[in-house]
């Protein structure tokens, strides 16, 4: 136990100054609106030459995402977004649905142009999971853009904290059940501790080769790591080889 303290008082508020509480994700200048913004930009460079009307499914997406994006509301664009719990309607080019990322057997083969992803493929529990969630990626649209947080970058987004992912997972459950970590508040319950942190999953480069054989992996860097990693795939491929890196 005396370790287990000594590392939660290794770990300063400079994280937490880094990377903004939750209810400021979305707030300007700050360092996740800039590497999303910066993120997007490429996103949306691959897809120029495409033909209108654009039809993306974005796997955990959210309204608020796409309407920071400036996408939300547009005559050429339409978003299917899909959660275990369905986003209020909020624009007319944007409809939600209730469904499981790893099964989506509701749409057929190649239903749409892009299957979107932006840090969901990490929120699965198990390897198992994250490869029926990749399969339907694959398998739904001509192209795909899925990004995800690097296993090997030090600071663990969700929970906000130094080294997180690496230690084991009861020191994890001892820690959250003492104070608030980034994305999770403080959760006395041992039994949804557990849960909450056994739901993260991060991914390395090689595992995500093995979701998406076929895709280039794109490195997000920040300050000269790794951050997270983008597999872009089928048509889209194509594109990003031509595209700068990020």
């Amino acid at each position: 136990m005396r370790r287990l303290e000594t590392i939660e008082s290794a770990f300063p508020n400079v994280i937490q100054k880094l990377l903004p509480r939750p209810e400021r994700a979305y707030a300007p200048g700050s360092l996740p609106t800039r590497l999303r913004a910066r993120r997007f930009a490429l996103f949306s460079s691959l897809l120029q030459d495409w033909p209108r009307p654009l039809h993306i499914i974005d796997v955990g997406g959210t309204n608020d995402f796409w309407e920071h994006q400036r996408w939300a509301g547009r005559d050429d664009i339409r978003i299917t977004l899909v959660n275990l719990q369905p986003e209020p309607a909020r624009f007319s080019n944007i409809v939600s649905i209730d469904a499981d990322a790893t099964d989506l057997h509701a749409f057929q083969d190649r239903s749409f142009d892009v299957a979107f992803s932006n840090s969901a493929i990490e929120h699965l529990y198990t390897f198992r999971n994250q490869q029926r969630m990749a399969a339907e990626i694959r398998r739904l649209a001509k192209g795909y853009w899925v990004q995800t947080p690097n296993y090997w970058f030090p600071i663990e987004p969700h929970f906000q904290f130094l080294a997180w992912h690496w230690l084991p997972i009861p020191w994890r459950v001892e820690i959250l059940r003492r104070r608030t970590c980034g994305w999770r508040g403080q959760t006395p319950d041992p039994a949804r501790a557990r849960k909450l942190v056994e739901e993260v999953r991060l991914l390395c480069r090689r595992e995500l080769h093995e979701l998406f054989p076929d895709a280039a992996l794109v490195p997000e860097r920040f300050l000269g790591l790794v951050k997270s990693w983008i597999a872009v795939g089928g048509r889209l491929r194509s594109a990003q080889r031509r595209a700068p890196p990020l």
